[in-house]
């Protein structure tokens, strides 16, 4: 195990949480040939679940610290599902970015960054990816951001 991984969240900072238990009845990963998809991740942090809508009572920063929380939860759960080794993480495919907004909020791609750019400042260019970021109307718990995931792995 070379660790690299594990050695650029160190530089970076970044102390991954425990993988969240799921919240009702699914698994929070599936893995499938070279694939794993994570399951979609709410916004929380050690202070618990990032609530709010963007357009309302959220910032686009805000919103931003929030998909980055998905993505450390994302994270967390890929390491899990690669035995406690993220240097197995060959590619990341795709991330689905959901945000709980207003009708009149369009700057959805700019709160989803705050997921894409933790991945990509974590694995370089095995972490450019395919995305998606899309506006709903309301999101489980009342949280801010949900961000699932699809990954490559050895």
């Amino acid at each position: 195990m070379s660790n690299r991984i594990d050695g650029r969240l160190k530089e970076l900072g970044i102390e991954l949480p425990e993988a969240p238990a799921p919240a009702a009845n699914y698994v929070p990963f599936v893995v499938s040939g070279a694939l794993v998809f994570v399951s979609g991740q709410v916004s929380a942090d050690s202070s618990g679940l990032i609530c709010g809508r963007l357009g309302d009572d959220m910032s686009v920063e805000q919103g931003r610290h929030a998909a980055r929380s998905c993505a450390m939860n994302l994270l967390a759960h890929l390491r899990t599902a690669c035995g406690g080794d993220l240097d197995r993480m060959v590619r990341v495919v795709r991330l689905g970015g959901f945000v709980n907004c207003t009708r009149e909020f369009t700057d959805q791609p700019a709160v989803v960054n705050g997921a894409s750019d933790l991945i990509v400042d974590v694995f370089g260019d095995r972490g450019r990816h395919a995305r998606t970021a899309v506006g709903c109307g309301s999101l489980p718990l009342g949280v801010a951001v949900e961000v699932d995931g699809i990954f490559q792995v050895r």
